[in-house]
């Protein structure tokens, strides 16, 4: 699981303007795993994007990396 933490913030690094703010927090138990990601408030629309097109695909590609797991995975932006 500590994989799918450096792959959201690698991720989150290379599109936002100040990557040194962005940090990943991780909350788990028996079933779900919740990734909250945390940027710059100047960097929330880059995050996001147009109609959470870049949110919903970030959050794509991390469930994607987890599909092996079996658990839920949740992506928080904030």
């Amino acid at each position: 699981m500590a994989g799918l933490e450096q792959t959201l913030a690698d991720i989150a690094k290379a599109i936002v303007d100040s990557p040194d703010e962005v940090r990943v927090t991780k909350e788990e138990d028996d079933r779900t795993v919740t990734l909250t990601l945390t940027v710059a408030p100047d960097d929330m629309g880059m995050v996001i994007g147009r109609h959470g097109r870049i949110a919903k695909a970030i959050r794509t590609v991390i469930k994607s990396a987890a599909a092996g797991t079996g658990k839920k995975i949740n992506v928080e932006i904030r």
